[in-house]
């Protein structure tokens, strides 16, 4: 990337101005003409600064790579708080995760969001930079330490190929207490404490070597289509990425958009087949139910906050290994305020639950891990528009572990064993890009052999 390159030596002549011994923002901004090369995985990779995040739209028509903060905040609310005070920049974006429950006031670091130094953004064929100087002391400083920053920065370079070979897989909650935790919920749902509970699954995997998050993650937007692709990079070890179907919200000034994917049957290669289940799942009472229960609670979450609401028929989502129903809805807010958004809409009961505190209680007491990320948001905001995805078919990156998450809507009528293979399909859009056979701790501890990672297909 030259022309990269090229930008970031006139930025440090800009940079080497006097700039005031006092607090501010500026923003430098610069267009890359005709068409650059476009790899911008490749060149997040080469940065060795943290954070790192990437982002691209389901639809593939914006990009963002951005390296170094500028300033981070543990909390949304604070971040919209630093927005507020600059108006005159309403397309300032800060980025990053909330976690699932990052709408919780008392709980503490809920939110992984940072305005980047640097920002590389694609939208469409049009390639911007962005460099975002920040201090709430001394620009001048400040000044100074970016171009110590700028002159990190790399070119980019080949994405490492996925060599990490699966030593063994361990499930939490392995399959005998996940068909336990589904019937302990079925008879509280008989008993009216919830009608609906998204229970999930943590599959850790021991890998030969450590992972390589960026190349992970460009493995799964080659094939996982239709998808926000995202990942928090915190250090070279440690990562959080996803190929997520499902937007949150997206917000451009007080028009909402939102939808409720819930209901899932498999996918399949050939078309006539995915066709008819498809059709197959439109008409599903259960998957119907499921889907529609999501629907009321966003509408009724929205109440008060929305002069109008409007949802869309379902449709059919399409994806590798799964399809989903889908309801888009359109909403006109009374006030933008994107706090607001996310404590309404985040945890959708498509992936905690109905009512939905009773539902985040059942998932405390019962599952066995801290879902910390996973079902929480990726994305950003900015006073003019600001969008989210949720946060499934994501993985944690841990040195040489691999942390898979999947989840399951349970609803009167579940079955515990369709559940276990709804996760299994769920889990395998990232879970096959690494091999086809690895060693369960289950099976090791029962000397069983082999099992394959996923069903084929």
């Amino acid at each position: 990337m030259k022309q990269i390159s090229a930008i970031l030596d006139q930025l440090d002549t800009v940079l080497s101005a006097d700039f005031p011994d006092a607090a501010g923002l500026r923003q430098f901004s610069y267009i890359l003409t005709g068409r650059p090369d476009s790899a911008m995985l490749e060149w997040l990779n080469a940065q060795t600064c943290y954070p790192k995040f990437y982002w691209q739209h389901r639809d593939e028509n914006e990009e963002a790579a951005l390296c170094g903060d500028a300033v981070n905040f543990g909390h949304l609310f604070a971040a919209q708080v630093f927005l507020q005070q600059y108006p005159q920049l309403p397309d300032l974006r800060i980025w990053g995760l909330n976690a699932f429950h990052g709408t919780d006031e008392t709980a503490s670091d809920t939110n992984a969001l940072f305005l980047p130094r640097i920002e590389l953004n694609r939208r469409g064929e049009n390639f911007t930079l962005l460099c975002n100087l920040y201090s709430p002391h001394s620009l001048r400083e400040e000044a100074t330490r970016m171009r110590t920053f700028l002159r990190s920065l790399v070119n980019r370079y080949s994405l490492p190929a996925l060599t990490s070979h699966v030593m063994q897989l361990q499930h939490q909650p392995a399959k005998p207490q996940w068909q336990q935790m589904i019937h302990t919920a079925l008879r509280c749902i008989q008993q009216g404490q919830f009608d609906k509970v998204v229970l999930a699954r943590k599959t850790t995997l021991t890998l030969s070597h450590p992972l390589n998050a960026t190349a992970f993650l460009a493995a799964s937007r080659a094939v996982n289509h239709h998808c926000y692709h995202f990942m928090m990079a915190f250090t070279a070890q440690q990562a959080f990425l996803g190929s997520s179907p499902e937007r949150l919200f997206l917000r451009e000034n007080h028009e909402l958009f939102t939808e409720a994917l819930a209901g899932t049957v498999a996918g399949a290669v050939e078309n006539r087949q995915a066709h008819l289940l498809g059709q197959w799942l439109l008409n599903d009472p259960k998957n119907q139910r499921e889907n529609m229960l999501v629907v009321d609670d966003i509408c009724q979450r929205l109440q008060g906050s929305a002069r109008s609401l409007d949802v869309l028929p379902a449709e059919i989502l399409r994806l590798r290994k799964v399809q989903h129903l889908r309801r888009s809805i359109h909403a006109v807010l009374t006030h933008t305020d994107d706090v607001n958004c996310l404590q309404r809409l985040q945890p959708t009961a498509a992936v905690a639950g109905l009512p939905r505190q009773a539902a985040r209680d059942f998932i405390a007491r019962h599952e066995p891990f801290d879902r910390k990320w996973y079902a929480g948001s990726a994305g950003y905001l900015s006073l003019a528009r600001s969008e989210f995805t949720v946060a499934l078919r994501s993985a944690a990156v841990k040195g040489d572990q691999l942390e898979l998450f999947a989840g399951a809507g349970i609803v009167a009528g579940s079955d515990a064993e369709q559940e276990w293979q709804e996760i299994e399909n769920k889990a395998a859009g990232l879970r096959t890009l690494l091999e086809e056979n690895v060693l369960s701790v289950d099976d090791i501890l029962s000397n069983e052999n082999t099992i394959p990672a996923v069903r084929a297909g």
